[in-house]
């Protein structure tokens, strides 16, 4: 049997996909296992068992400078063409906008369910299966991180002995209602290493400079927060790629960021997490199957949340209130 999954959106989208992967892999043990997803967030199913192939095409705005549009179309025509080929089982759609992809493929049979009810967005998109028997239980998230890639970044960082733990700390946010002034966390910081419960803090970020058009990032910012935290144990982990991202992630014992994709990234490798909603749904988002600690304000505003409550959350969530 030759089944494909289409899952096309954002990294955490995707990882949330990972248990229905592991139930199809289960169920159809000799089945081949294929994935289309994106060139952004293709990385994720890296070495993921239940996955027999991975095919990535490159949204418009995610290509290469100087790269025309028509190249990355005609590489995508190419891709589909050879995904029709395989002449196909099933494709199940976990996102919205793949059907014209599932489409343009063909398959015996295409289930693309619009309407997936409420509950997680890992439970939405088990439902899938419910058109194929009876719908098992998802498990947890799964990611692998990359060992030559982990091994890197764990030989670049500062050895810090004693106890406490190694916090990783993101203070990008896509949505502004998800960004947590930057003094917020300077001072968070500076509480949780004077309690001993933190050891060594890995300050990560998304890359790139606030004005890129395409990939605004948050260099100056992670900037800014090193030098008020000079001298204390934070080291910087800059990640240029989601690979790097999935591997420094692999290093920390405990998650502190807001919602988005490193949050689901490190909730996909078992990390607890302290997660910061703004304007987003908890019920669908929060980290899934793992310890979690999760904050929104009534204003649905990062902004409004303070420090106290910040760190009293934290030590919940460690077990160290």
């Amino acid at each position: 049997m030759k089944i494909l999954v289409i899952r096309r959106d954002n990294i955490g989208d995707l990882l949330c996909t990972t248990p229905l992967l592991a139930s199809l892999r289960q169920t159809y043990p000799q089945a081949w296992i294929g994935v289309l997803a994106n060139s952004y967030n293709a990385p994720a199913l890296a070495g993921n068992p239940d996955v027999d192939a991975v095919f990535a095409y490159c949204k418009g705005k995610h290509r290469a400078a100087g790269e025309s549009l028509l190249g990355v179309w005609w590489r995508t025509l190419k891709m589909l063409v050879g995904l029709r080929r395989r002449r196909l089982d099933l494709i199940l759609v976990a996102s919205a906008g793949g059907s014209g992809f599932a489409r343009w493929i063909g398959a015996r049979r295409i289930i693309a369910q619009e309407e997936r009810g409420g509950g997680h967005e890992v439970e939405r998109t088990q439902r899938l299966l419910q058109f194929l028997g009876p719908v098992p239980a998802p498990g947890p998230m799964r990611l692998v991180a990359d060992a030559a890639v982990r091994a890197r970044l764990q030989a670049a960082l500062p050895a810090v002995p004693g106890e406490g733990l190694r916090l990783a700390l993101h203070v990008s946010a896509r949505k502004p209602s998800q960004r947590w002034p930057e003094a917020r966390f300077v001072e968070l910081v500076r509480r949780l290493l004077e309690r001993g419960v933190v050891r060594q803090v890995l300050l990560f970020w998304a890359p790139g400079a606030e004005d890129d058009p395409l990939h605004p990032g948050d260099d100056a910012k992670a900037g800014r927060i090193m030098a008020a935290l000079a001298g204390l144990p934070v080291a910087p982990v800059p990640t240029r790629h989601l690979e790097e991202l999935i591997a420094g992630l692999s290093l920390a014992d405990v998650m502190l960021c807001a919602d988005g994709g490193a949050m689901h990234v490190a909730a996909a490798q078992g990390k607890p997490v302290l997660a910061l909603f703004g304007k987003s749904s908890v019920e669908q988002w929060q980290p899934w199957a793992v310890p979690r600690q999760v904050l929104q304000s009534d204003s649905q505003d990062v902004a409004d949340l303070d420090v106290e409550t910040v760190e009293a959350a934290f030590l919940r969530l460690t077990g160290a209130a």
